[in-house]
């Protein structure tokens, strides 16, 4: 089992005690991780498309997607079957091993880190925010990367409101900025 799974079931009631829920079932939990990277730079250029999803690959433990065009859009330039982005869903021990290495390894690697921002939730409960570039992960190397990218990573939970989920991923370890939040 996860050692981030061991640790949100070992304080699942004091979560739920928190939180002032009544049925054990409607703790909140975190659902799914959703990882996305937006290749706009690299439409043309399928050698980097293959790169950053074997980057994102890497990185998530499962293997990413690539995001193809639906429609042309004259104004971006982008043409119906383009590669326009990169994205993988993480669930279950995928989610809760990526989660673990998020908080305790890559993020505190970040230059001048001073914690993710709280208001990245969108009324839900569900959580989004962004990296500036995927060296954080030690499990990249500087070498095999051909351009440095960033990503966008939200953490869907079964929430249902920004104070629960704050509530959760804080528990879970997640270092938020010291401050308010905007619900």
């Amino acid at each position: 089992m996860a050692r981030l799974k061991e640790k949100y079931l070992g304080l699942k009631s004091e979560l739920q005690a928190d939180l002032g829920i009544a049925n054990p079932m409607q703790t909140p939990k975190v659902e799914k991780i959703i990882i996305s990277v937006g290749a706009g730079f690299a439409m043309k250029d399928n050698k980097l498309i293959k790169n950053i999803e074997d980057t994102i690959t890497t990185i998530a433990g499962q293997k990413a997607t690539t995001v193809i065009a639906k429609k042309s859009v004259a104004g971006f330039k982008v043409r119906e079957g383009m590669p326009v982005g990169i994205r993988v869903t993480l669930r279950g021990e995928n989610m809760y091993n990526f989660l673990d290495r998020l908080v305790s390894i890559a993020l505190p690697r970040v230059k001048d880190f001073r914690g993710v921002p709280r208001n990245g939730f969108d009324g839900r409960g569900n959580y989004n925010f962004g990296l500036q570039e995927q060296l954080i992960f030690p499990e990249i190397s500087y070498d095999s990367i051909m351009q440095i990218h960033g990503m966008n990573i939200t953490v869907v939970t079964t929430a249902d409101s920004d104070k629960a989920g704050l509530t959760l991923l804080e528990k879970m370890g997640m270092p938020f900025t010291k401050g308010s939040t905007n619900g």
